[in-house]
């Protein structure tokens, strides 16, 4: 089976093919990503009009640019996959318009996929993990435990009830003079640093369950910053580098213990081979990564992560998702709609909130 899929939620345009013999592992015959950093590099975050305008300009370039690269035609496709939600409403708009285009002219099936599926089913396609395991979905916009028992059945354990990591990080490096994207300058400027210099809270740690809350780390950031400028006139490079180790240590640990109280409750569960999955930008983190590992260990749990390139943003995600959801007999036509928010566990109460248009995570 061969699935041609499309990614545009946020700020990168994506298009990829992934092929699977039988119960061979699925290949990533192709993965194109064009990025958008120089477009919002002047505004210190995305601008959601500027985005959406870039990928209704790139979305058939990176298609034409991932079948060459996979040399085949959309006649050697079986299906097109494609990010339906959430996200940028604009982005997501223009990635389902040119996939309905595609369907309609090819006559191929149309399989809509949640954004947030294609992460969490993203350690299935790089390391063939069975159901059920628990994700750790940690990205720009969203974090949340899940437990994954099915291409369509998740339940959340838990996750934050304001700011993504990412978004923290990205606000932190506003703050601090830093280039965006936030989270690969702050994790640069830590290396340098020593976390233990200034005192950053630990929010919620002494609630219970898995909710994580990261809005008050910032806000504790900029208090920190602005009682250092008052004392020395500025920042030096070193209390700049300190800020972005401590604010990074805090986030970890804050990480790294709810995960520990997710374990728990996905063992209980007695899975016969555990494994705790973590996909998403943040999940690119060196610092991260290392201190989920070890709860991973200390828990006897297997732990993945999938390759750097396949934790941001890139539609080899989205093409696997819709791989198993057509095989489970899952299929859309032209009514598919653009959302901005699709929760994935429907049962939960929403994080975040709602509105109209319903639960945002």
């Amino acid at each position: 089976m061969t699935i041609l899929g499309l990614e545009s939620s946020c700020d990168d345009t994506a298009a990829a093919v992934v092929r699977q013999r039988g119960s061979e592992p699925a290949e990533i015959m192709s993965s194109i990503v064009l990025g958008q950093a120089e477009l919002h590099a002047a505004f210190g975050g995305v601008v959601p009009e500027i985005a959406a305008r870039a990928h209704a300009e790139k979305i058939d370039i990176c298609v034409k640019q991932a079948l060459l690269r996979a040399g085949l035609t959309l006649s050697d496709v079986d299906a097109i996959a494609v990010t339906a939600g959430p996200g940028l409403i604009g982005g997501v708009l223009a990635g389902v318009m040119c996939a309905k285009g595609l369907a309609v002219g090819t006559g191929l099936p149309l399989i809509g996929v949640n954004h947030l599926a294609g992460h969490a089913l993203t350690p299935r396609l790089t390391d063939q993990i069975d159901y059920p395991y628990l994700m750790l979905l940690v990205s720009g916009g969203h974090c949340q435990f899940l437990l994954v028992q099915g291409t369509d059945d998740f339940t959340r354990l838990g996750g934050t009830i304001d700011d993504a990591p990412g978004e923290a990080f990205d606000k932190t490096a506003r703050l601090l003079g830093l280039p965006q994207p936030g989270g690969p300058s702050v994790e640069a400027e830590a290396r340098k640093g020593d976390a233990t210099r200034y005192a950053f809270p630990r929010p919620l740690l002494d609630r219970e369950g898995c909710d994580m809350s990261f809005s008050g780390l910032k806000t504790a950031l900029l208090r920190t910053r602005d009682r250092v400028v008052e004392e020395k006139g500025g920042l030096t490079p070193a209390d700049r580098a300190d800020l972005c180790a401590g604010f990074q240590m805090a986030v970890a640990d804050v990480l790294a213990e709810k995960t520990r109280r997710a374990l728990r409750l996905y063992l209980a569960e007695n899975p016969a081979d555990p494994v705790l999955a973590v996909a998403g930008g943040v999940a690119a983190n060196s610092l991260i990564r290392s201190k989920l590992e070890f709860v991973a260990a200390e828990n006897g749990v297997r732990f993945v992560a999938p390759p750097l390139s396949l934790c941001t943003d890139n539609a080899a995600m989205i093409a696997y998702a819709g791989m198993e959801r057509y095989r489970a007999g899952s299929q859309d036509d032209l009514t598919l709609v653009a959302r901005p928010r699709w929760p994935l566990d429907t049962s939960s109460p929403a994080l975040l909130g709602s509105g109209k248009k319903g639960a945002k995570a």
